[in-house]
Formats: structure tokens, C-alpha cells, sequence
């Protein structure tokens, strides 16, 4: 009785982060193929960033080839103002063969952070290469290349 509680909450955590990232704004539509760990992108989707990177790091140091756990990483380094760690992940995912519209959007505004406009704008036309019916993709190319001096 007691393994059908734990599998109903592990049920709930993922349906639950599935929710919450398909209501962040920054992420794409989430799908199962989008969990890299329950309790890990639960904390994620709860906005527990501390949490959130501490049992990433966990997930990496067992599946450092974790792809989407390096993306996730990043985006909780993200948040939490870690940009340089942010911006490692993120390319350690890349990397790996991630290759998702959102992971080079958020490459591209780290590096829009950092002002190294032509990294940003590489990272961005990437982001509009593989999600072109996403708007903020192309407006913060747009962004990029007027910060670039690159409208001329």
C-alpha cells in the first residue's frame, strides 16, 4: 500500500512539473522526454532554484551525459544570477546534442546579459533556425543585433 502512495506522488510531482513549465514562459510545451528527473524538475517547477541546482548536481554526477539535466542546471544557475555557470550548462547540453529552440533562447539572453553581442546573436539565430513560430526568439535576435551595432 505504502509503493502505491510514493508512485502516486511520483505521478503528481511530474504531472505537476509539467504544468508549471508549460506555464514558464521561457520553456517550451513540456512533454514527458522533458524530465531529466522527477524530484529534480519538480523542485525546478516549484521555483526552489537552490533545490533545483543541488539535485541537478546530483542527477550529473551520475549521468554527467544527461543532456537536459545540464539544461536544467543552467536555467536554475540562471535564476539565480550565476550567469557564467548559466551559460556552461547550457553549452554542455548543446554539447551533448540538445538541441532545442529554448536552451539557445536562453543561451543568447545570458549572453545579451553578459553584452558579447556576437555570441548572443549566433546563439539567437539558432534559436530562430529551430523555433522560427516563436516570436521572442526573432525579437530578441533583433535585440542583439541593434546592441551589436549589426541594423547597418
Amino acid at each position: 500500500m505504502q509503493r502505491i502512495g510514493v508512485l502516486l506522488l511520483h505521478v503528481a510531482a511530474i504531472a505537476l512539473a509539467l504544468l508549471l513549465q508549460c506555464a514558464n514562459s521561457s520553456w517550451a510545451a513540456a512533454s514527458i522526454e522533458e524530465i531529466c528527473d522527477v524530484n529534480a524538475d519538480f523542485v525546478l517547477g516549484l521555483e526552489d532554484y537552490p533545490a533545483a541546482i543541488a539535485l541537478h548536481r546530483e542527477v550529473l554526477r551520475a549521468h554527467n551525459n544527461n543532456a537536459l539535466a545540464h539544461y536544467h542546471l543552467g536555467f536554475a544557475y540562471g535564476m539565480t544570477g550565476h550567469s557564467t555557470d548559466e551559460i556552461g550548462e547550457y553549452l554542455a547540453a548543446a554539447k551533448l546534442g540538445l538541441n532545442k529552440w529554448d536552451l539557445f533562447l536562453n543561451l543568447g539572453l545570458a549572453y545579451l546579459g553578459q553584452k558579447d553581442w556576437p555570441k548572443a546573436i549566433n546563439a539567437l539565430r539558432t534559436a530562430v533556425l529551430l523555433g522560427p513560430d516563436h516570436p521572442e526568439a526573432h525579437f530578441n535576435l533583433a535585440i542583439a543585433y541593434e546592441r551589436g551595432n549589426r541594423l547597418r
